[in-house]
């Protein structure tokens, strides 16, 4: 067993607080010039996922960051020139392809995985991966079917066959075309040099803690572990030769790990005003979220309706640094609808108000209509904030 050394170092709650904030990109000026393609190297992982509300999370990431980027520029920089790919690292993740040689220790474990939830009709592999060589990219659709009756998880064999050629890095998703993925052979998608599985296990979980603990600034092992969901074990095996270093932070009540990078400059900058995704990085993992901020952060999305507390799809409002309440929204027409608003006392009513403002002006509506604020007391403030802001 490797001993780790003892922290030198003790952070204030509101030190490791604002760290993570600026390791995320939302403390400080945004590198504007990087854009979209900056903030996904930043933060090493983009989360997709099917919901679509004002649009869908791997776009909310980059405009929680840089403001109201372009939606076809956000889909441009993840897909053109194969500057990221499609893979299983904290759940389907947008990736910086450089780091493709760093999940070989992934691809791996899936090829020598013993069995699997569809079975693969023989002969059915290699003729996807034919096909693909010469007619790709291609979706599932085009391959043969995605499915092979209505329900959602009755998946056809060519769909069965290409998502296994995708774990084992044989083909890669090389963009989203009406939210299917688009597939192509890894060896004309990935650059040549990248192209390869050549380090061991060992230099890639290396790598993915290094690399979790730079996003996230300052963490405890089971904060860098659930980044890119590596096994406790396996961030145990390497950590002491990550480059991180252990810290205490005041009030977590268990061992921390920081970026060195992060502790040499104090953070200091302008705060974002901002919905997040419930998927952002920054709140995806509740635990830290609420021992960070004092939040509690869930997805409702997949709840019955009927027990839902804060709505289908709760956004965290984040401002000053802190998270001051949550909207759950919806589009009708041009009005941005917040179907339910929570707020953290009177002070959040004017930065609720601006963070809806902003997201109404970026997904082109020209209305904000409020439906329910948890306090009573506090519709009255916001919609007269709205109002006054709306003209």
């Amino acid at each position: 067993m490797t001993t780790l050394p003892r922290p030198t170092l003790t952070l204030t709650a509101d030190d490791a607080r604002r760290i993570a904030l600026r390791a995320q990109g939302l403390l400080g000026a945004p590198d504007r010039r990087a854009g979209v393609r900056g903030v996904l190297r930043h933060l090493g992982a983009v989360q997709l996922d099917t919901i679509s509300v004002l649009a869908r999370s791997h776009e909310l990431v980059p405009y929680a960051r840089l403001g109201a980027v372009g939606r076809t520029t956000v889909e441009d920089a993840y897909w053109k020139d194969t500057h990221a790919f499609e893979y299983w690292s904290h759940a389907a993740c947008l990736l910086p392809v450089e780091e493709w040689p760093h999940f070989a220790f992934r691809r791996r474990a899936y090829r020598n995985r013993p069995h699997w939830n569809h079975e693969l009709p023989d002969g059915v592999y290699e003729q996807v991966l034919k096909q693909l060589h010469t007619e790709g990219p291609l979706t599932a659709t085009e391959l043969g079917g995605a499915k092979r009756t209505s329900e959602w998880w009755d998946w056809s064999g060519t769909k069965v066959a290409v998502e296994r050629a995708l774990m084992y890095g044989e083909v890669v998703c090389v963009e989203r075309r009406g939210w299917k993925r688009v597939y192509d052979l890894a060896e004309r998608a990935v650059p040549t040099a990248l192209l390869h599985d050549e380090l061991d296990d060992a230099e890639c979980l290396r790598r993915l803690v290094r690399l979790a603990g730079e996003s996230l600034g300052v963490g405890t092992r089971s904060d860098i572990a659930d980044y890119h969901r590596l096994k406790g074990e396996q961030v145990d095996a390497v950590l002491a030769d990550s480059g991180l270093v252990p810290v205490e932070v005041a009030g977590w009540g268990k061992p921390a790990w920081a970026d060195p990078a992060a502790l040499a400059t104090p953070p200091r900058g302008r705060h974002r005003t901002t919905l997040l995704s419930p998927f952002d990085s920054l709140v995806w993992e509740r635990a830290r979220t609420e021992r960070i901020f004092g939040f509690t952060h869930r997805l409702e999305a997949y709840t019955p309706k009927p027990k839902r507390v804060y709505g289908y799809f709760a956004m965290p409002v984040l401002a000053g640094g802190r998270l001051v309440g949550r909207v759950d929204p919806a589009r009708e027409g041009r009005t941005l609808v917040a179907r339910q608003v929570t707020l953290d006392g009177p002070r959040a009513v004017p930065a609720v108000a601006q963070a809806l403002l902003e997201a109404a002006t970026w997904v082109n509506c020209t209305n904000v209509r409020v439906e329910r604020v948890d306090d009573p007391a506090l519709r009255g403030p916001l919609t007269a904030e709205l109002a006054h802001a709306l003209g």
